[in-house]
């Protein structure tokens, strides 16, 4: 690991209709954590899920989301952090008209489900609206980076 990592700009990537970037990844960080910046629409939510390996936390930048995670449900605004636990399910949604945060995964590697899931972005820009992933596949890749998805989106935990 060098003594300092640094990166001049993520590759945009379109992943479950929204737009994310990997700033650091394992690599970069001796396997400690992935930093990921999400940007997403109103209503954005991912299918409830579980990460066996990997602690996940939230930082918002811009706008507000609602995390579900086992029994709480704690919005999170523009400053504000959250944590969603290895072994807890969880979910989140985007209640503004669009909202940006950090993820930060601990240890590393979700980075390689973000890669694997996603494809290249046009640009610096949202996915198009509508577009879909297919869920058997996203449910295939998460198990390789020990994520259980555990219902569709929308399922919330204990739901």
């Amino acid at each position: 690991m060098p003594a300092v990592a640094h990166t001049t700009g993520a590759d945009p990537l379109w992943f479950i209709g929204g737009l994310v970037y990997v700033h650091l990844d394992g690599e970069q960080t001796g396997g400690a954590f992935t930093l990921a910046e999400r940007r997403a629409r109103h209503g954005d939510m991912p299918p409830l899920h579980l990460h066996h390996r990997d602690d996940e936390t939230f930082h918002v930048l811009d706008g507000e989301i609602t995390v579900y995670a086992g029994e709480q449900t704690i919005a999170v605004t523009a400053g504000e952090t959250a944590l969603a636990p290895r072994g807890v399910p969880h979910t989140y949604r985007v209640e503004s008209e669009t909202a940006r945060w950090f993820l930060i995964l601990s240890p590393a590697g979700f980075e390689r489900f973000l890669r694997a899931a996603s494809e290249p972005a046009d640009g610096h820009r949202m996915p198009p609206e509508g577009q879909t992933t297919d869920p058997a596949v996203l449910a295939e890749l998460a198990a390789e980076q020990g994520i259980e998805i555990l219902g569709a989106p929308g399922t919330l935990p204990g739901g």
